[in-house]
């Protein structure tokens, strides 16, 4: 059976357009040559939210690490930077779209990079869930913060409000990714460039503030921050390990967009590479700056105030930046919070749509929108799924809320380190051929799957004490272990019901296991 037959109609391409590819991979009829080595960088960046993730980690991060917060952010990266290599090779040899999931088919077989899409899509779902709230949140105090009113800012506690306001973001938000990477991308560069140039004015007034003394607890800087060895202990180091690896999760969107990306094959890993290294550049300043401004400690403006770390920035804002300049950082955090819930919709439409055109979820997931080359379908659901969720999560308990997004940890080591070990797998022919494929096709993704491993295994322990997360339990159990736990085994109850319908995928006839030898390389 060829390509042509079993590709759903609307996701044809003419054969010199990629749609017919090697080894069984597919095109899917998405707008190519849509977006370039900045856009795709600028895509990446968004989808982390790095404002949000500083706001929201900075203060939890410094209660568990003290002033050693610089030293864990560059050990959350390290395993990340591993893995984007491997994500990187993978692309070279197998530029599509459903990434995680096509690569460990390949390595690995149907079974396993089934699962490992579910964790992608699971992954996602939830984070929208979070990005939309987070969005809504921002938005009422900004509004309350530009009127002067505590009134309006209070709105946001009024539940139906803030349900509304939230469905509000998240359709507009779909409506975006609908319409395309062009639109994606023009949103983008604008909401992005508001978060950077932001944060690099708060690191420029918390400097001054550090220099002149303006606040108790201002503290001096020393190398000595940059080394994890001298973190007090291996429980909160792991802790800290843990949040540092939340705050950089989003950059393979890169990748995901890859049949957008003009040099498919090339520029979208060359653009995970850029987005990680403006990601660490800003959290290790941010945290520099911030540290030398307040301190780490528990009190005031110190960053580990349990009163003020799951907000830094709000705390901070008005102290650092003036009541004037500090409403910016109240519209940076908005802005990346809203970035990132629009691109966010890219990883989780696109893998569904590869899964579908590859037989793996029902074909109608597959359509393309004939005019805007997107994966219309999978983005209405998905934007919809996000809607739901939060809604009923919301109306329930709250509780449960925060424990599924506590539960996000491992799922995303989970489909990371199999995408770093498929690496290794697939290329294993290759190890010997060269030093430079030894290193960047075996050594490094191994060592980086190694290490999410391990954290995948230190929170699934974490997670069975009730305390971790909202401290509510089910049998004796922690909420947020039956929750991660019933995700993944979710995933293998709705895989199980796809094979019985969809055999000929999990036969291995739709998308074959490849090895080394069927990879040609480039000259």
């Amino acid at each position: 059976m060829t390509d042509t037959a079993t590709r759903p109609k609307g996701g044809t391409r003419p054969p010199g357009d990629g749609a017919d590819l090697r080894d069984g991979v597919r095109g899917k009829g998405l707008g190519g040559n849509s977006v370039g080595l900045l856009g795709s960088a600028v895509i990446g960046v968004s989808t982390v939210a790095p404002v949000y993730c500083l706001t929201s980690t900075l203060g939890s991060t410094a209660g568990e690490v003290g002033v050693h917060l610089p030293a864990v952010f560059l050990a959350g990266f390290l395993p990340m930077l591993l893995v984007a290599f491997a994500y990187r090779e993978l692309n070279k040899a197998v530029p599509d779209c459903g990434t995680s999931f096509t690569w460990t088919v390949k390595a690995f077989g149907p079974h396993v990079g089934w699962m490992c899409g579910w964790g992608l899509v699971i992954a996602t779902v939830i984070v929208l869930s979070n990005l939309a709230g987070v969005a809504t949140s921002y938005f009422w105090l900004l509004a309350g913060r530009l009127t002067g009113s505590d009134a309006v800012a209070a709105l946001d506690g009024d539940k139906a409000v803030h349900i509304v306001t939230c469905l509000a973001l998240i359709g507009a938000a779909t409506a975006i990714s609908y319409r395309g990477m062009t639109t994606t991308k023009g949103v983008q560069y604008a909401l992005v460039g508001i978060q950077l140039v932001v944060l690099a004015l708060f690191v420029v007034m918390a400097l001054r503030a550090a220099r002149s003394g303006t606040f108790a607890g201002h503290l001096g800087f020393s190398w000595s921050w940059l080394n994890p060895l001298e973190v007090k202990s291996f429980a909160s180091f792991s802790a800290g390990l843990s949040l540092s690896i939340f705050m950089y999760w989003g950059w393979d969107t890169c990748l995901t967009a890859n049949e957008e990306t003009i040099g498919s094959d090339k520029t979208p890993g060359r653009a995970a590479l850029i987005a990680m290294v403006v990601l660490v550049g800003s959290y290790l300043t941010t945290a520099v700056a911030a540290q030398m401004a307040v301190g780490s400690g528990t009190g005031g403006l110190g960053l580990a105030n349990p009163q003020t770390s799951d907000n830094v920035f709000a705390a901070l804002a008005g102290p650092v930046m003036g009541d004037v300049l500090g409403i910016l950082l109240f519209v940076a955090v908005l802005a990346s919070a809203a970035a990132s819930l629009q691109t966010t919709f890219i990883p989780v439409a696109r893998t569904v749509l590869a899964m579908a055109t590859y037989e793996a979820l029902p074909a109608s997931y597959a359509r393309v929108h004939e005019r805007f080359r997107t994966p219309g379908r999978a983005t209405v659901v998905a934007g919809a799924a996000t809607a739901v969720f939060y809604t009923v999560m919301t109306l329930v308990s709250e509780h449960v809320l925060v424990d599924t997004i506590y539960a996000l940890g491992l799922t995303i080591c989970f489909y990371y380190a199999l995408t770093a070990f498929a690496c290794a797998w697939y290329f294993r022919g290759d190890l010997t051929r060269s030093p430079r494929d030894a290193v960047f096709k075996g050594l490094l993704p191994v060592t980086g799957g190694l290490l999410l491993t391990a954290v995948f295994g230190k929170t699934l322990y974490d997670m069975w004490d009730p305390a971790y997360g909202s401290g509510s339990a089910v049998l004796g159990v922690g909420s947020v272990f039956v929750i991660g736990v019933g995700l993944l085994l979710l995933g293998v109850v709705v895989m199980l019901v796809m094979r019985r319908r969809s055999p000929a995928f999990f036969r291995g006839e739709v998308l074959t296991a490849g090895t080394p030898a069927l990879v040609v390389d480039e000259p």
